[in-house]
């Protein structure tokens, strides 16, 4: 019987990627999509088949790194997210109410997701393209500094911000941003060896892997020399203003053996880098899948996204962090054996060292394939779209 679903999600690669080749399943099977997200992402969710809905949440990351999350940065980002649930969840309730779903499917950096739901009286469903969570184990842990301040007075004053919106908007309030409680049905895009703690997650979260989906099929790439052993280099799309950064992987790799593919995104103009030598190509972007496909090592910023991507294809990587979600993803795909990570300031004779290191460790290559066979076993969109209807059929 087809359905009608509502997805949510914030307008960032990392979040609404991962999320539309279960959209596209679902597409397929008859069931219709309402997609609910920000300016940037609405072209690519109507090309998964869904209806966008411009939620006009559209502010941006901020391009530099950190290492550490603060109560005042904390504080500063939670107020940003209710600020706009302030403002956009009487459009919501208004086009969802005349136009139900059967359930709403959310990211956990939406709490207008819950709210809604709850309003609806329908099924919330989370969509969690990082880690998950549950009672027994905690994000805010795993990324916040072991001296953080719960009690600051910042973090005090998003809480009574938060309680008091709830009540303006006649809500049950949401829940803290690092601190969700499980869904119902929570479809998490990590495989499950790679989530921590992953014996103390019950059936109540689907690990389902990564899946491609039409990116894979649509985008392609052609090698300047399919002979050469290709490194890609990426530090995402968030924060990725390192000008420095790619100078020294320009020092590290020009004129080397290797074919190197250099995303640098939109705030770095390659003119700026200096000459670039015939073996490295820089773009503002690849099609970072079709690139991967035929790479031999990812030096990456391990975002999840860019992490489940690189499992996907077998590719080992060589981390380059840049927050502290970036740099739990690094952790924990060394400790699989997955990747080596690097220092924050590395010279460009670490870089190219570390490197080749990755490339010639056989045991790395051979862990990272067998990963990829797990992790394409692990069901992807379908078993995504099967434990949504699954899920409404009860």
């Amino acid at each position: 019987m087809p359905r009608h679903f509502a997805f949510m999600a914030p307008p960032f690669d990392g979040h609404v990627n991962p999320t539309l080749p279960v959209v596209e399943e679902l597409v397929r099977r008859g069931h219709r999509i309402t997609y609910a997200t920000g300016d940037r992402k609405l072209e690519t969710v109507r090309a998964s088949g869904a209806r966008p809905v411009d939620l006009g949440l559209d502010f941006a990351l901020p391009s530099h790194s950190f290492d550490r999350i603060t109560p005042e940065m904390m504080a500063e980002m939670t107020h940003r997210f209710l600020d706009h649930v302030r403002d956009s969840f009487p459009f919501l309730r208004e086009h969802f109410v005349a136009d139900p779903p059967e359930a709403v499917c959310h990211d956990m950096m939406m709490p207008a997701g819950p709210m809604l739901a709850d309003v609806l009286g329908v099924a919330q469903v989370a969509l969690v393209p990082n880690f998950a969570a549950n009672e027994r184990f905690s994000l805010a842990k795993t990324f916040l500094p072991e001296d953080f301040d719960t009690e600051h007075p910042a973090l005090r004053e998003v809480e009574r911000s938060r309680l008091e919106l709830a009540e303006q908007l006649g809500v049950t309030p949401p829940g803290p941003l690092f601190s969700p409680q499980p869904a119902g049905l929570n479809l998490v895009f990590v495989p499950l060896q790679f989530q921590y703690a992953a014996e103390t997650f019950d059936d109540r979260f689907r690990f389902l892997g990564p899946s491609l989906g039409s990116r894979a099929r649509n985008e392609s790439f052609t090698r300047r020399d399919p002979e050469a052993p290709l490194l890609f280099v990426s530090l995402g799309t968030a924060f990725n203003n390192r000008p420095e950064f790619y100078r020294r992987c320009l020092e590290a790799f020009g004129g080397t053996t290797w074919e190197v593919a250099m995303s640098v995104g939109e705030r770095v103009d390659p003119d700026e880098l200096g000459p670039l030598p015939d073996n490295v190509d820089v773009r503002p972007r690849f099609p970072q899948p079709a690139v991967l496909e035929h790479a031999d090592v990812f030096l990456s910023h391990t975002g999840m996204n860019s992490t489940m991507e690189a499992l996907y294809h077998g590719v080992p990587l060589v981390a380059y962090p840049q927050m502290p979600e970036q740099r739990a993803n690094a952790e924990r795909a060394e400790q699989l054996g997955l990747a080596r990570i690097l220092p924050e300031e590395a010279s460009a004779s670490t870089l190219r060292r570390t490197v080749e290191e990755v490339a010639g460790d056989e045991r790395m290559r051979a862990v990272a394939t067998a990963t990829s066979l797990g992790v394409r076993s692990g069901g992807g969109a379908v078993a995504g779209a099967d434990a949504l209807e699954a899920h409404l059929a009860r």
